[in-house]
Protein backbone atom coordinates (compact mmCIF):
# COMPACT_ATOMS: atom_id res chain seq x y z
CA UNK A 1 0.00 0.00 0.00
CA UNK A 2 1.03 3.36 -0.61
CA UNK A 3 2.40 5.61 2.45
CA UNK A 4 0.02 8.62 2.55
CA UNK A 5 0.84 11.78 4.01
CA UNK A 6 -1.06 13.59 6.75
CA UNK A 7 -2.01 16.81 5.72
CA UNK A 8 -2.85 20.24 8.18
CA UNK A 9 -0.45 19.17 10.82
CA UNK A 10 1.37 22.15 12.68
CA UNK A 11 4.90 20.77 13.05
CA UNK A 12 8.35 21.23 12.37
CA UNK A 13 8.88 17.78 10.68
CA UNK A 14 8.00 15.71 7.65
CA UNK A 15 8.41 13.16 6.10
CA UNK A 16 7.82 12.12 2.29
CA UNK A 17 6.93 8.17 1.18
CA UNK A 18 9.31 7.15 -0.85
CA UNK A 19 8.24 3.37 -1.60
CA UNK A 20 5.58 1.31 -2.12
CA UNK A 21 4.59 -2.42 -1.45
CA UNK A 22 1.78 -4.74 -1.32
CA UNK A 23 -1.51 -4.32 0.52
CA UNK A 24 -0.45 -5.15 4.35
CA UNK A 25 2.95 -4.36 4.22
CA UNK A 26 3.96 -2.65 6.97
CA UNK A 27 7.51 -1.67 6.37
CA UNK A 28 8.62 1.56 7.72
CA UNK A 29 9.75 2.99 4.43
CA UNK A 30 10.04 6.82 3.85
CA UNK A 31 11.75 9.99 3.36
CA UNK A 32 11.72 12.08 6.69
CA UNK A 33 13.37 15.29 7.50
CA UNK A 34 13.31 15.78 11.13
CA UNK A 35 15.06 18.47 13.73
CA UNK A 36 18.19 18.29 12.27
CA UNK A 37 16.81 18.01 8.14
CA UNK A 38 18.16 15.33 6.91
CA UNK A 39 16.62 12.54 4.36
CA UNK A 40 16.85 9.04 4.40
CA UNK A 41 16.70 5.95 2.26
CA UNK A 42 14.17 3.32 1.63
CA UNK A 43 15.05 1.11 4.30
CA UNK A 44 14.47 3.04 7.58
CA UNK A 45 14.43 6.59 9.50
CA UNK A 46 17.60 8.19 9.43
CA UNK A 47 17.37 11.30 11.93
CA UNK A 48 20.83 12.27 12.23
CA UNK A 49 23.53 12.39 8.59
CA UNK A 50 27.04 12.42 9.05
CA UNK A 51 27.62 11.03 12.75
CA UNK A 52 30.47 11.41 14.34
CA UNK A 53 32.32 9.45 16.66
CA UNK A 54 33.45 10.75 20.61
CA UNK A 55 34.72 9.09 23.76
CA UNK A 56 32.74 10.24 26.63
CA UNK A 57 34.62 12.08 29.81
CA UNK A 58 32.63 13.83 32.26
CA UNK A 59 29.16 15.47 32.31
CA UNK A 60 29.64 19.21 34.04
CA UNK A 61 26.16 19.83 34.22
CA UNK A 62 22.74 18.05 32.41
CA UNK A 63 23.01 19.58 29.36
CA UNK A 64 26.86 19.35 28.25
CA UNK A 65 29.16 16.23 28.47
CA UNK A 66 32.84 16.43 27.59
CA UNK A 67 33.97 14.45 25.29
CA UNK A 68 36.91 13.49 22.74
CA UNK A 69 36.39 14.14 19.00
CA UNK A 70 38.88 13.08 16.00
CA UNK A 71 41.93 13.74 18.91
CA UNK A 72 40.20 16.88 20.20
CA UNK A 73 38.20 17.50 23.24
CA UNK A 74 35.01 19.52 22.95
CA UNK A 75 32.07 20.10 24.68
CA UNK A 76 28.72 18.84 23.50
CA UNK A 77 25.37 19.97 24.09
CA UNK A 78 22.98 16.38 25.41
CA UNK A 79 19.70 17.37 24.71
CA UNK A 80 18.02 14.77 27.71
CA UNK A 81 18.02 15.88 31.31
CA UNK A 82 18.05 12.15 32.57
CA UNK A 83 21.31 10.37 35.16
CA UNK A 84 21.86 8.48 32.37
CA UNK A 85 24.61 7.42 35.00
CA UNK A 86 24.34 3.44 33.57
CA UNK A 87 25.02 5.05 30.09
CA UNK A 88 27.86 7.45 30.16
CA UNK A 89 30.33 5.39 31.86
CA UNK A 90 34.38 6.42 31.43
CA UNK A 91 35.44 5.80 27.85
CA UNK A 92 31.51 5.29 26.82
CA UNK A 93 31.60 5.78 22.88
CA UNK A 94 29.45 8.42 21.61
CA UNK A 95 27.49 9.68 18.47
CA UNK A 96 27.66 13.66 17.86
CA UNK A 97 26.15 15.39 15.13
CA UNK A 98 28.63 19.07 14.21
CA UNK A 99 27.01 21.87 13.46
CA UNK A 100 27.69 24.28 10.99
CA UNK A 101 29.43 27.43 12.18
CA UNK A 102 27.17 29.71 11.03
CA UNK A 103 24.25 28.28 12.89
CA UNK A 104 25.66 30.38 15.85
CA UNK A 105 25.20 27.68 17.89
CA UNK A 106 26.75 28.17 21.74
CA UNK A 107 28.34 24.42 21.19
CA UNK A 108 29.93 22.90 18.18
CA UNK A 109 28.21 19.45 18.64
CA UNK A 110 25.29 17.80 19.73
CA UNK A 111 25.19 14.19 21.55
CA UNK A 112 22.45 12.24 19.89
CA UNK A 113 23.19 8.73 21.37
CA UNK A 114 25.67 6.34 23.60
CA UNK A 115 26.61 3.11 22.70
CA UNK A 116 25.86 -0.10 25.12
CA UNK A 117 26.66 -3.59 24.74
CA UNK A 118 27.53 -2.63 21.37
CA UNK A 119 24.37 -1.18 20.45
CA UNK A 120 23.62 2.45 20.29
CA UNK A 121 20.99 4.24 22.16
CA UNK A 122 18.82 7.05 21.22
CA UNK A 123 19.62 9.68 23.50
CA UNK A 124 18.23 12.99 21.91
CA UNK A 125 14.41 13.21 23.96
CA UNK A 126 13.02 15.52 21.03
CA UNK A 127 13.46 13.33 18.10
CA UNK A 128 11.37 10.91 20.04
CA UNK A 129 8.30 12.18 18.95
CA UNK A 130 9.54 11.51 15.95
CA UNK A 131 10.20 8.02 16.50
CA UNK A 132 6.08 8.13 17.78
CA UNK A 133 4.62 10.01 14.52
CA UNK A 134 6.20 7.17 12.56
CA UNK A 135 5.10 3.97 14.66
CA UNK A 136 1.73 5.56 14.71
CA UNK A 137 1.17 6.27 11.00
CA UNK A 138 2.13 2.80 10.19
CA UNK A 139 0.37 1.11 13.04
CA UNK A 140 2.62 -0.16 15.15
CA UNK A 141 0.97 0.89 18.45
CA UNK A 142 -1.65 -2.18 19.48
CA UNK A 143 -4.72 0.09 20.25
CA UNK A 144 -4.14 3.21 18.29
CA UNK A 145 -4.33 1.43 15.12
CA UNK A 146 -5.92 3.56 12.26
CA UNK A 147 -4.85 7.04 14.35
CA UNK A 148 -4.55 10.04 12.64
CA UNK A 149 -2.45 12.78 13.98
CA UNK A 150 -4.68 15.80 14.35
CA UNK A 151 -2.09 18.15 16.23
CA UNK A 152 0.95 17.71 17.32
CA UNK A 153 2.29 19.87 21.14
CA UNK A 154 -1.65 20.21 21.95
CA UNK A 155 -2.69 22.31 24.47
CA UNK A 156 -5.66 21.86 27.07
CA UNK A 157 -5.46 24.33 29.87
CA UNK A 158 -1.85 24.93 31.34
CA UNK A 159 -0.43 21.82 29.86
CA UNK A 160 0.72 20.92 26.47
CA UNK A 161 0.67 17.07 25.59
CA UNK A 162 2.54 15.75 22.58
CA UNK A 163 0.02 14.41 20.33
CA UNK A 164 -3.50 14.99 19.22
CA UNK A 165 -5.56 12.13 17.76
CA UNK A 166 -8.54 11.09 15.79
CA UNK A 167 -9.32 7.44 15.54
CA UNK A 168 -12.74 6.17 14.82
CA UNK A 169 -14.54 9.40 14.83
CA UNK A 170 -13.19 10.21 18.48
CA UNK A 171 -9.64 12.58 19.88
CA UNK A 172 -6.97 11.06 21.56
CA UNK A 173 -4.27 13.05 23.47
CA UNK A 174 -1.38 11.12 23.76
CA UNK A 175 2.27 11.60 25.73
CA UNK A 176 5.14 10.34 25.04
CA UNK A 177 8.00 9.40 27.15
CA UNK A 178 11.56 8.68 25.82
CA UNK A 179 12.93 5.64 27.51
CA UNK A 180 16.94 4.28 27.91
CA UNK A 181 17.32 2.56 31.16
CA UNK A 182 17.11 -1.22 31.07
CA UNK A 183 19.10 -3.80 31.82
CA UNK A 184 18.12 -7.99 31.47
CA UNK A 185 14.60 -7.65 30.04
CA UNK A 186 13.55 -5.39 31.83
CA UNK A 187 13.31 -1.02 30.79
CA UNK A 188 11.98 1.32 33.38
CA UNK A 189 11.23 4.87 33.26
CA UNK A 190 12.27 7.41 34.46
CA UNK A 191 15.58 7.56 36.20
CA UNK A 192 15.05 10.79 37.42
CA UNK A 193 12.20 12.58 39.66
CA UNK A 194 9.77 13.98 37.14
CA UNK A 195 7.29 15.83 38.32
CA UNK A 196 6.12 17.44 35.30
CA UNK A 197 5.43 13.73 34.19
CA UNK A 198 3.40 12.61 37.05
CA UNK A 199 1.30 15.68 36.07
CA UNK A 200 0.47 14.95 33.11
CA UNK A 201 -0.74 11.30 33.85
CA UNK A 202 -2.70 12.92 36.45
CA UNK A 203 -3.99 15.64 33.89
CA UNK A 204 -4.60 12.32 31.38
CA UNK A 205 -6.37 10.45 33.80
CA UNK A 206 -8.80 13.81 34.63
CA UNK A 207 -9.29 14.28 31.01
CA UNK A 208 -10.23 10.59 30.47
CA UNK A 209 -13.10 10.84 33.17
CA UNK A 210 -14.46 13.74 31.06
CA UNK A 211 -14.98 11.12 28.43
CA UNK A 212 -12.01 12.19 26.32
CA UNK A 213 -9.79 9.20 25.16
CA UNK A 214 -6.16 9.45 26.27
CA UNK A 215 -2.60 7.40 26.28
CA UNK A 216 0.97 7.57 27.52
CA UNK A 217 3.30 5.75 25.35
CA UNK A 218 7.05 4.61 26.39
CA UNK A 219 9.54 4.42 23.63
CA UNK A 220 12.29 2.09 24.76
CA UNK A 221 15.56 2.39 22.84
CA UNK A 222 16.28 -1.17 22.80
CA UNK A 223 15.18 -4.26 20.76
CA UNK A 224 16.34 -6.96 23.82
CA UNK A 225 13.77 -6.29 26.51
CA UNK A 226 10.42 -7.86 27.42
CA UNK A 227 8.82 -6.09 30.18
CA UNK A 228 8.10 -2.50 31.07
CA UNK A 229 7.53 -1.02 34.60
CA UNK A 230 7.88 2.61 35.90
CA UNK A 231 10.97 2.79 37.57
CA UNK A 232 9.79 2.81 41.50
CA UNK A 233 13.23 3.16 43.17
CA UNK A 234 13.80 6.75 42.01
CA UNK A 235 10.63 7.89 41.67
CA UNK A 236 7.64 6.48 44.26
CA UNK A 237 5.32 9.07 43.16
CA UNK A 238 5.09 8.46 39.11
CA UNK A 239 5.18 4.72 39.40
CA UNK A 240 2.20 4.88 42.01
CA UNK A 241 0.30 7.30 40.00
CA UNK A 242 1.30 5.30 36.85
CA UNK A 243 -0.50 2.10 38.78
CA UNK A 244 -3.47 4.41 39.98
CA UNK A 245 -4.48 5.41 36.53
CA UNK A 246 -4.20 2.47 34.55
CA UNK A 247 -7.82 1.82 34.13
CA UNK A 248 -8.18 4.92 32.67
CA UNK A 249 -5.31 5.97 30.89
CA UNK A 250 -4.03 3.23 28.08
CA UNK A 251 -0.66 2.74 28.76
CA UNK A 252 1.53 1.16 26.03
CA UNK A 253 5.19 0.04 25.90
CA UNK A 254 7.24 -0.65 22.95
CA UNK A 255 10.97 -1.47 22.09
CA UNK A 256 12.52 0.06 19.19
CA UNK A 257 15.64 -1.15 17.27
CA UNK A 258 18.61 1.45 16.16
CA UNK A 259 21.34 0.61 13.95
CA UNK A 260 24.93 2.15 14.09
CA UNK A 261 24.53 4.99 11.93
CA UNK A 262 21.00 5.96 13.83
CA UNK A 263 18.12 4.31 11.06
CA UNK A 264 14.94 2.99 12.99
CA UNK A 265 14.74 -0.56 12.10
CA UNK A 266 11.81 -2.47 10.93
CA UNK A 267 11.41 -4.18 14.53
CA UNK A 268 8.85 -2.54 16.88
CA UNK A 269 8.27 -4.56 19.88
CA UNK A 270 5.68 -4.42 22.59
CA UNK A 271 6.39 -4.84 26.11
CA UNK A 272 4.05 -6.41 28.94
CA UNK A 273 3.79 -4.28 31.85
CA UNK A 274 3.23 -6.77 35.04
CA UNK A 275 0.88 -4.44 36.74
CA UNK A 276 0.76 -6.78 40.12
CA UNK A 277 4.44 -6.46 40.50
CA UNK A 278 4.25 -3.01 40.13
CA UNK A 279 1.61 -2.84 42.61
CA UNK A 280 3.69 -4.88 45.13
CA UNK A 281 7.00 -3.47 44.64
CA UNK A 282 6.22 0.35 44.89
CA UNK A 283 6.42 1.01 48.27
CA UNK A 284 8.53 3.24 50.44
CA UNK A 285 10.24 0.02 52.12
CA UNK A 286 13.69 -1.70 51.50
CA UNK A 287 16.98 -1.03 51.05
CA UNK A 288 19.70 1.74 50.04
CA UNK A 289 23.25 2.78 49.48
CA UNK A 290 24.56 6.12 50.54
CA UNK A 291 27.87 7.35 48.99
CA UNK A 292 30.15 9.86 50.95
CA UNK A 293 33.02 11.40 50.17
CA UNK A 294 35.97 11.91 52.53
CA UNK A 295 38.11 15.00 51.12
CA UNK A 296 41.12 14.20 53.25
CA UNK A 297 42.68 11.19 55.65
CA UNK A 298 40.94 11.63 59.03
CA UNK A 299 40.94 9.84 62.54
CA UNK A 300 37.36 10.01 63.75
CA UNK A 301 35.73 8.58 66.84
CA UNK A 302 32.98 5.83 65.57
CA UNK A 303 30.77 5.00 68.73
CA UNK A 304 31.90 1.55 70.43
CA UNK A 305 34.57 0.96 67.81
CA UNK A 306 36.39 3.45 69.22
CA UNK A 307 38.75 6.00 67.23
CA UNK A 308 39.13 5.01 63.74
CA UNK A 309 40.86 6.02 60.47
CA UNK A 310 39.68 6.57 57.39
CA UNK A 311 41.27 7.23 54.12
CA UNK A 312 40.17 9.63 51.97
CA UNK A 313 37.87 8.93 48.53
CA UNK A 314 34.66 7.41 48.65
CA UNK A 315 32.11 5.77 51.45
CA UNK A 316 29.50 3.48 50.52
CA UNK A 317 27.26 2.54 53.17
CA UNK A 318 24.04 -0.12 53.30
CA UNK A 319 21.29 -0.09 55.14
CA UNK A 320 17.51 -1.08 55.01
CA UNK A 321 13.82 0.37 56.06
CA UNK A 322 10.69 -1.66 56.39
CA UNK A 323 8.87 1.37 56.02
CA UNK A 324 10.06 5.45 55.84
CA UNK A 325 12.71 4.34 53.34
CA UNK A 326 12.76 7.73 52.17
CA UNK A 327 12.79 9.69 55.72
CA UNK A 328 15.53 7.04 56.52
CA UNK A 329 17.57 8.50 53.56
CA UNK A 330 16.97 11.86 54.39
CA UNK A 331 17.77 11.56 57.50
CA UNK A 332 21.52 10.24 56.82
CA UNK A 333 21.75 13.33 54.80
CA UNK A 334 21.20 15.66 57.10
CA UNK A 335 24.12 16.09 59.97
CA UNK A 336 22.54 15.73 63.43
CA UNK A 337 23.84 15.66 67.29
CA UNK A 338 21.47 12.93 67.72
CA UNK A 339 23.76 9.99 66.96
CA UNK A 340 21.63 6.46 66.56
CA UNK A 341 24.48 4.52 64.80
CA UNK A 342 27.67 4.38 63.15
CA UNK A 343 27.03 6.48 60.17
CA UNK A 344 25.80 9.22 62.19
CA UNK A 345 29.68 9.92 63.48
CA UNK A 346 31.24 9.26 59.70
CA UNK A 347 28.41 11.81 58.62
CA UNK A 348 29.84 14.44 60.74
CA UNK A 349 33.05 14.31 58.51
CA UNK A 350 32.31 12.68 55.13
CA UNK A 351 30.17 15.25 52.41
CA UNK A 352 27.30 14.10 51.08
CA UNK A 353 27.41 12.47 47.26
CA UNK A 354 24.74 10.34 46.26
CA UNK A 355 21.96 7.68 47.74
CA UNK A 356 20.36 4.52 45.78
CA UNK A 357 16.87 3.40 47.42
CA UNK A 358 16.62 -0.25 46.94
CA UNK A 359 12.52 -0.16 46.97
CA UNK A 360 11.21 -3.89 47.51
CA UNK A 361 9.38 -6.38 50.16
CA UNK A 362 12.67 -8.37 50.01
CA UNK A 363 15.50 -8.20 52.85
CA UNK A 364 18.67 -7.33 50.61
CA UNK A 365 20.49 -5.43 53.21
CA UNK A 366 23.04 -8.43 53.43
CA UNK A 367 23.15 -8.84 50.23
CA UNK A 368 23.87 -6.00 49.19
CA UNK A 369 26.74 -5.67 51.72
CA UNK A 370 28.21 -8.95 49.89
CA UNK A 371 27.87 -7.35 46.53
CA UNK A 372 29.27 -3.90 47.43
CA UNK A 373 32.71 -6.28 49.45
CA UNK A 374 33.26 -7.76 46.49
CA UNK A 375 33.84 -4.55 43.98
CA UNK A 376 35.59 -2.91 47.19
CA UNK A 377 38.94 -1.58 47.15
CA UNK A 378 39.11 -1.69 51.24
CA UNK A 379 36.44 -1.58 53.99
CA UNK A 380 35.75 -0.59 58.00
CA UNK A 381 35.66 -3.88 59.94
CA UNK A 382 32.25 -3.76 62.43
CA UNK A 383 30.79 -0.98 60.95
CA UNK A 384 27.02 -0.76 61.73
CA UNK A 385 27.30 -5.04 61.35
CA UNK A 386 25.55 -5.58 64.84
CA UNK A 387 22.32 -7.92 63.93
CA UNK A 388 23.48 -9.95 61.21
CA UNK A 389 26.85 -12.13 60.63
CA UNK A 390 28.32 -9.61 58.06
CA UNK A 391 31.61 -8.38 58.98
CA UNK A 392 30.81 -4.93 57.81
CA UNK A 393 28.25 -2.74 56.14
CA UNK A 394 30.75 0.37 54.68
CA UNK A 395 32.96 0.04 52.28
CA UNK A 396 35.71 2.73 50.53
CA UNK A 397 37.18 3.18 46.75
CA UNK A 398 39.29 5.73 46.18
CA UNK A 399 37.16 6.91 42.83
CA UNK A 400 34.19 8.02 42.40
CA UNK A 401 31.76 4.77 42.36
CA UNK A 402 29.25 6.36 39.94
CA UNK A 403 31.74 6.09 37.12
CA UNK A 404 32.74 2.50 38.43
CA UNK A 405 31.55 -0.17 35.54
CA UNK A 406 30.91 -2.98 38.11
CA UNK A 407 28.88 -0.47 41.09
CA UNK A 408 26.92 0.01 38.24
CA UNK A 409 26.34 -3.41 37.14
CA UNK A 410 25.48 -3.87 41.45
CA UNK A 411 22.93 -1.32 40.96
CA UNK A 412 21.57 -2.79 37.70
CA UNK A 413 21.07 -5.95 39.38
CA UNK A 414 19.58 -5.17 42.53
CA UNK A 415 17.08 -2.96 41.02
CA UNK A 416 16.09 -4.10 37.85
CA UNK A 417 17.31 -7.69 36.95
CA UNK A 418 16.57 -9.16 39.83
CA UNK A 419 12.92 -8.68 38.96
CA UNK A 420 12.69 -10.99 36.32
CA UNK A 421 12.77 -13.82 38.70
CA UNK A 422 9.60 -11.97 39.75
CA UNK A 423 7.72 -11.51 36.41
CA UNK A 424 8.15 -15.19 35.72
CA UNK A 425 7.25 -16.56 39.15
Amino acid sequence: MKLSLIHNITTRNAYQPVATGAEGDKKMAFRYYGPMGKGVNSEGMELFDDLKEGIFQTRPNRFVVECTVEGRNVRAYLPNPGRLTELFLPDSRLLLVKHDPASGRKLAYTVVAVEKDGVPVMLHTHSTNDVARVLIEHDRISGLEGARIVKTEHTIGHSRFDFLLSREGRELVLEVKSCTLFSGRIAMFPDAITDRGRRHLMELAELSRTGMQTAVLFIVHSPSVDYFMPEHHTDLAFSRTLFDVRHDVMVKAVGVTWAQDLRLGSAVRELSIPWDLVDRESHDRGSYIVVLRLSRDRVMEIGDLGKMRFRKGYYLYTGSAKADLTQRIERHRRITTKVQGHIDYLRRCAEWHASFPIRTSDELECDLASALGSIAEWSVPGFSAIDCACATHLFGMAGDPLHNAAFIDILMDFRIRRLEKKIEA
